[in-house]
């Protein structure tokens, strides 16, 4: 989304709690990773879980529950009818994603409580659990409790808080469990803790017809869940002045809530409540939990044609303000069609103007979509439509099949905003019209992904993120904006891929007088921090921000960034942590292998370990810092040497540098 606008919790939202209380004195049944590191406990009367890996709780006993139709199913948790293991095996192909394939091996422990129970899956990545209901027709969940009990008040934490569920676009906190305020703001997933010397990162997969999962208190060091209610009213709002409609506009907001959490099928399975377990933060870039037990897709499905790839942004850029001050145009997208062609993009994307204003069933006078979109095929370059979601909300089949047939690949969707089982049945609904219609998904303004991208491979980005649009009314906390970068990959990344938007030419270094600017905006750091981005950040449609004139005066830096793959074969965590850097790997799936790293805010030395190379002598294309990019942040060393693996290559990063490295054989 363009511009975050946070209310007060209380003021923006109803939200629904669970209450129940009891003394530990229960069963215990649990589920054990394939490689026995990892455990997931439930006991029963009162219902509660426990993680463990390698012997140490990390996750004490946390209370859960769920009221449906007004009964406490907790409160039924005395005994289980039955208990039942099994074995998960497998490896799953991943047609669009940062591996090739991903194994699927796990324990799973089901205790049966009747007309209900709770699943307990443990994988060699993380566990996790959730609750299962057999009721009969339609139900309404009145609650559900998710706390997350640490095992202690002086813990480690790195999180996000807001006000507004749904528009997850916060610098990260990195404090001690005890010093986190819920006065005004929740914490949003994902969460991550450092424990008993595991790193532990709380997140969620598969959340179909029900609210994300948030924590909304604490005390004695438990975090509890807080869920938003239905929607009971809504009302569609224009512009930024808050105008009511009665269809379309910018936004679908939620006037009054209900009192409960969703009306949904009594016969389901409820969202996966995830743990990411590591011995360390880096690791977390290596784990499968959220994709794998997230559904698969449908029988018979066919997603051949989707094809991920690098964009060419208009907006960020002020549509190539320093080659056409006209703006949005015919003109001004011929340039970016034909810049995106003769640099191997695969696609450009038409933001907020080509149409009249929130109207897409009315181009603008200025802009010739049809003639472009044929323009684009051509020269075999993919326009992408912007859109907000109330233009598409209630109209999702009509849409997807319209636009396809006039022949754009895709949509970004913006806008939503919401964490409610409303929108998360909207963002499944269209993804699924869309696939039907070959259509291409990006969701902007939404909050993180929970595993839906892979039943639809066509779904391959969402936001959810501080990202680099935040620059173009950037407020001047240097120190925070490098940070959040940064945590990004140990946080926000761990649930899967992210609408960043890096790729920027005009780099301002750490302690600059850059303090945004919304026509010729530019990022904060290194040059080499946003060409690291490119192989850190995990984004199959992968825009690039900045303007086809500048990236033509920076070609050396841009021909390297546009060839940086948007899926890869696999990933090897490098080194890192949330407070100071992070670094990883990425194999090609034909064969190739980048190396990228970036810092905070301080000037960082780190060391390349190139074992995950193969065989043989490869040369390494690399861009480093220059030894003077501390005082002008668009200075970079571009050389090639030659390796072999296991070479140690050193790195000096300036404050709020980065490095990027392409090994070829």
């Amino acid at each position: 989304m363009h511009i975050a606008k946070f209310a007060s919790l209380a003021s923006l939202l109803a939200v629904v709690g669970c209450v129940c209380c009891g003394s530990f004195d229960a069963e215990k049944n649990s589920a054990v990773s394939p490689d026995g590191r990892n455990e997931i406990r439930l006991y029963s009367n009162p219902l509660a879980y426990e993680v463990v890996r390698d012997g140490v709780v990390v996750a004490a006993r946390s209370e859960i529950g769920m009221k449906v139709n007004g009964t406490c199913l907790k409160c039924l948790a005395k005994v289980p009818v039955d208990v039942t293991k099994k074995p998960v095996k497998g490896v799953a192909e991943a047609q669009v994603y940062k591996k090739d394939k991903v194994c699927l091996a796990a324990s799973e422990t089901f205790v049966d409580f009747g007309e209900w129970g709770v699943r307990l899956t443990a994988r060699n990545d993380g566990v996790a659990y959730r609750f299962e209901t057999k009721f009969p027709g339609r139900v309404k969940v009145d609650c559900e409790k998710a706390s997350l009990a640490l095992p202690s008040a002086d813990v480690k934490c790195w999180g996000n808080q807001t006000g507004a569920v749904g528009c997850e676009e916060t610098i990260p906190f990195s404090k001690k469990a005890s010093e986190i305020d819920f006065s005004r703001e929740m914490v949003y997933l994902p969460f991550a803790y450092s424990a008993g010397g595991k790193f532990v990162v709380v997140t969620e997969s598969d959340v179909r017809d029900y609210p994300i999962w948030n924590f909304g208190s604490s005390s004695d060091g438990t975090l509890e869940s807080k869920f938003v209610g239905e929607p009971k009213k809504t009302s569609h709002v224009g512009g930024w002045g808050n105008e009511k409609l009665e269809k379309g506009g910018r936004w679908v907001k939620v006037e009054e809530h209900e009192d409960f959490i969703s009306e949904t099928d009594g016969t389901r399975t409820f969202p996966w409540r995830t743990f990411i377990l590591a011995d360390t933060p880096s690791k977390v870039c290596e784990a499968d939990i959220v994709w794998a037990l997230a559904p698969a897709q449908d029988k018979g499905a066919d997603f051949s044609w989707v094809k991920p790839g690098k964009v060419a942004w208009d907006w960020w850029n002020c549509f190539d303000n320093i080659g056409d001050p006209q703006g949005c145009t015919t003109k001004t997208y011929e340039r970016f069609i034909d810049f995106a062609a003769a640099n191997g993009v695969e696609y450009v994307i038409f933001d907020e103007g080509w149409s009249e204003k929130l109207n897409i069933w009315k181009y603008s006078p200025v802009v010739d979509v049809p003639h472009l979109i044929k323009y684009g095929e051509k020269k075999g370059v993919g326009i992408i439509l912007w859109m907000a979601w109330a233009q598409v909300y209630g109209d999702e089949e009509h849409v997807a099949e319209h636009f396809s047939k006039l022949g754009a690949k895709g949509f970004k969707v913006d806008f939503m905003d919401r964490g409610d089982a409303e929108v998360a049945n909207f963002l499944e609904k269209f993804a699924s019209a869309c696939a039907k219609h070959h259509m291409l998904v990006d969701y902007h303004g939404a909050y993180r992904p929970n595993g839906l991208h892979r039943r639809f491979p066509n779904l391959l980005n969402y936001e959810g993120i501080h990202g680099l649009e935040q620059l173009k009314w950037f407020d001047g906390n240097d120190k925070g904006l490098m940070y959040s970068d940064v945590a990004a990959c140990f946080l926000r990344m761990s649930a899967g891929p992210m609408d960043y938007t890096p790729g920027a030419m005009l780099n301002h270094g750490i302690g600059s007088s850059y303090r945004g600017s919304p026509k010729t905006p530019g990022s904060v750091g290194t040059r080499c921090r946003q060409m690291a981005m490119m192989a850190l950040y995990e984004a199959p449609l992968q825009m690039l921000c900045d303007s086809p004139t500048l990236y033509e005066k920076n070609l050396e830096c841009f021909s390297f960034m546009a060839k940086v793959p948007t899926v890869w074969k696999s990933v090897v965590a490098l080194g890192g942590c949330p407070d100071s850097m992070f670094a990883a790997a990425r194999q090609t799936r034909d064969g190739e292998w980048y190396a990228a790293g970036m810092t905070t805010a301080d000037a960082r030395d780190f060391e390349v370990d190139t074992s995950f190379l193969g065989k043989g002598e490869w040369k390494a294309e690399l861009f480093r810092d220059a030894g003077d990019a501390k005082e002008d942040a668009a200075k970079y060393v571009h050389e090639t040497k030659s390796v072999k693996a296991g070479d140690k290559m050193s790195f000096h990063m300036a404050p709020g540098g980065g490095f990027v490295v392409r090994f070829t054989k």
